[in-house]
């Protein structure tokens, strides 16, 4: 089941936000995020705020897009006295978006742009299971205003499915990159490796098959056996095995190189956005990779990477939707409750969804650039650490795990080294004396 929520203070019930959110608002760009719990069935290893039709306890997925529509109405009038901003970026998550209708999740995206209005080329995705729709389905979402599709194809290899209890056809995948390229949208593709009884040739399977559909954004996630879910039992219970640490760190080390060669560039520690530049041919030779892999701008990059992922690393603002949604603005955080059921009552009643928030303090706010910002291409700027973080600079480089140009230039950046252990680097750039 999924996890519990934090503990903090409580919300409002009008959910008003203090007038300090408004400080600096318009340096801030603003996302909104839309979360559909629902799913056909639990995956194993999954513990997000997702149900089944059994786990719904009343509520109904028919009454859904009214209710999350009800809260952007209410967003719209807790953020009316800041500074009016478009939205950059929309990304509807899950749960499986698209198990409802195409019309309404373009009926939530409408009154999305209709409460804030959308900012010229902004980036509208959903998330789909690749058994989730057909052609038609992804013309409505295109002609509604959808930009971008990211399906979660997690593996081409029929026994690692099974171990994750997800439900598609890898054979189904290109037909799906085929329907969204001819509807129009951008396509990013999700991978999961280090799924017990994944061997390293099951991984480059995977990796080829997901280059070879030529998507635009490739994520690759390193499995996380999470507290509670059926994996973590049938671990427990001896019936399957722990992931391996150094095997993923091969997994890690396999996907950065065929990636690269492919004509994709890293730009945070699990996502690849492919080069603007890049050859349209599904893996490259070495000599076009060598050429291809040095002087990429960030204009290359930037056209393919997600922008709204991009807005929470960055810490920028963004308004969540939805059952167990988060949201922050300006230095406030806060979560909605977290069961569909418990969320309709409030829609219904005229109150705010809001289950608790809290108010982060400049260090919090520091920690969380350093923690977030090291894990980008970008990276952080030494004068965000404090003397001990800047002290343990000099160490990280001895260990190749930041890069020692960008480093003396005032910018700590991550190497392939660092990107395997970049949870260190954080705890010795936050250390103190």
């Amino acid at each position: 089941m999924p996890s519990a929520l934090p503990i903090a203070d409580p919300a409002p019930a009008d959910g008003l936000l203090p007038d300090s959110v408004a400080e600096g608002a318009n340096d801030r760009k603003f996302g909104v995020y839309l979360h559909v719990p629902f799913c056909r069935v639990r995956c194993g290893y999954c513990d997000f705020n997702t149900y089944t039709a059994d786990e719904l306890r009343g509520a109904k997925r028919t009454d859904y897009a009214g209710q999350a529509i009800a809260e952007v109405a209410l967003a719209g009038r807790v953020l009316s006295g800041l500074p009016r901003r478009p939205v950059s970026t929309v990304f509807f998550g899950g749960g499986t978006p698209t198990m409802l209708p195409a019309t309404d999740l373009a009926a939530m995206l409408a009154a999305v742009r209709d409460t804030w209005s959308l900012e010229p080329g902004a980036e509208v995705t959903t998330e789909a299971n690749p058994d989730s729709v057909d052609a038609a389905y992804l013309l409505e979402l295109a002609a509604a205003g959808f930009t971008r599709v990211s399906f979660g194809m997690q593996s081409a290899v029929p026994h690692v499915l099974a171990t994750l209890e997800r439900t598609h056809d890898p054979a189904r995948v290109p037909l799906v990159v085929e329907w969204a390229r001819q509807a129009g949208l951008d396509v990013s593709l999700d991978l999961i490796y280090g799924t017990p009884g994944e061997s390293l040739d099951d991984w480059r399977t995977s990796l080829e098959h997901a280059i070879a559909q030529r998507p635009d954004h490739i994520s690759a996630y390193a499995l996380i056996i999470e507290d509670g879910t059926k994996l973590a039992r049938q671990i427990r219970r001896g019936e399957v095995a722990q992931p391996d640490d150094d095997l993923q760190a091969d997994m890690y080390e396999l996907a950065d190189s065929l990636l690269a060669e492919a004509g994709y560039e890293w730009y945070e520690v699990s996502n690849w956005a492919r080069r603007s530049s890049a050859p349209t041919s599904a893996m490259v030779t070495d000599a076009v990779a060598d050429t291809i892999t040095g002087g990429e701008s960030a204009e290359d990059l930037a056209e393919h990477r997600s922008r709204h992922n991009l807005a929470y690393w960055q810490g920028h603002d963004w308004w969540g939707i939805g059952p167990g949604a988060h949201s922050h603005v300006g230095g406030v955080r806060w979560w909605n409750v977290k069961h569909p059921a418990a969320y309709a009552e409030r829609m219904l009643a005229g109150e705010s969804p809001a289950a608790g928030r809290e108010t982060l303090d400049p260090e919090t706010r520091r920690v969380e650039r350093v923690l977030l910002g090291s894990r980008i291409r970008e990276g952080i700027a030494v004068r965000e650490l404090t003397a001990s973080g800047r002290t343990a600079v000099a160490g990280l480089i001895a260990d190749e795990l930041v890069d020692p140009r960008a480093a003396l230039q005032g910018t700590i950046t991550l190497t392939l080294k660092g990107r395997l252990l970049a949870d260190l680097v954080v705890r010795r750039l936050l250390a103190e004396d």
